[in-house]
């Protein structure tokens, strides 16, 4: 998440200047980061360009989109009209409405204050599809409410009550499950749980409020028993997805988007890495290309705003970023 931490003065490693110099050349979204992660840059250099993100690059075309409502396509999670169209008919889902293009920008490292009133106009206009529900008070799903409750916080709005959804819902195994509200598993997933320990971070993050930190950690302990890889019941692999490294991810889980939270949360809360990540670890090492990058996975189908990273099967400088700032920050407590 971009959103607060950096890295410390001895998390950095070496990174060969080539491959520096290639995420740098980026849009502004990434090359501050890069900057301030990875180059180890002065915090006026990547300050000013984190401050380009509102006015040029992908940042800026997003905020263009927004509509005199505060949402973008009319919709909360779904464009307007979305349902009974044809698009409805097509694989995947677009990736264009509210909730999708306000979770890009914060993890952009938008500022709040470039958003003006959009939490207000939230509040007013824009509802669910799911039972018409207001658009802060969240609604059924884990992995929606995750991705309101971090932009919630970002943007000032009162989230409090969705804050209270997490551990009220969380389930006995430690995590989370999005099909646990129809009641058609007991058993916690990957992907609904890494969304939500992501977006109760964010809430701390955002407003110091640490009273979903208890919470965070019992469902950070359900990823770490599984050494974030693998079924308790069996040891197998819990799916090929683990391996499959994409960006943007949206709500999907790897294990490069695991160890993204599991580095930031360790930052935040001023720990050392757990030991029972190193398998993961070891897999995002090994998919490093000969040339010194990862590549792209598989994008998630459906209509999106523009493509901000390569095709499938190309080197992605956001993966690639993502990769060394983790294998950095593990290396660093070795």
């Amino acid at each position: 998440m971009a959103g607060v931490g950096g890295a410390r003065e001895d998390e950095r490693m070496s990174v060969d200047p080539r491959i520096l110099d290639w995420l740098r050349d980026s849009d502004p979204s990434l090359r501050w980061q890069v900057e301030r992660d990875l180059a180890g840059e002065p915090a006026e250099v990547w300050q000013a360009t984190r401050a380009r993100v509102v006015t040029e690059g992908y940042g800026a075309a997003l905020l263009a989109q927004q509509g005199q409502d505060g949402q973008w396509e009319g919709g909360a999670y779904f464009p307007a009209g979305f349902f009974g169209s044809p698009e409805s008919e097509m694989p995947g889902q677009p990736w264009t409405a509210t909730t999708w293009t306000l979770k890009d920008l914060r993890e952009w490292g938008v500022p709040a204050s470039a958003l003006g009133d959009t939490a207000d106009k939230l509040d007013r206009h824009s509802r669910w599809e799911y039972d018409d529900l207001p658009y802060w008070g969240g609604e059924v799903d884990v992995c929606i409410n995750a991705f309101t409750l971090g932009t919630g916080a970002w943007l000032g709005a009162d989230v409090s009550r969705l804050a209270q959804w997490f551990p009220e819902h969380q389930l006995a195994d430690g995590g989370w499950n999005c099909e646990a509200e129809e009641g058609d598993s007991v058993r916690s997933s990957f992907h609904s749980t890494l969304n939500a320990l992501r977006g109760m971070l964010a809430y701390e993050e955002f407003t110091g409020d640490a009273a979903l930190r208890e919470s965070r950690r019992r469902g950070q302990e359900y990823l770490l028993e599984r050494r974030l890889l693998y079924r308790l019941s069996t040891g197998d692999l819990v799916g090929p997805f683990v391996t499959q490294f994409v960006y943007p991810n949206r709500h999907r889980y790897s294990a490069l988007a695991a160890l993204d939270h599991f580095r930031e949360a360790s930052l935040h809360d001023g720990v050392a890495p757990d030991e029972r990540l190193s398998d993961a670890v070891d897999l995002v090492r090994a998919a490093q290309q000969p040339d010194g990058t990862w590549h792209q996975g598989r994008v998630l189908e459906g209509r999106r705003w523009f493509d901000v990273d390569a095709p499938e099967g190309q080197p992605s400088r956001w993966l690639t970023f993502l990769a060394l700032r983790a294998l950095q920050w593990w290396d660093a407590a070795r």
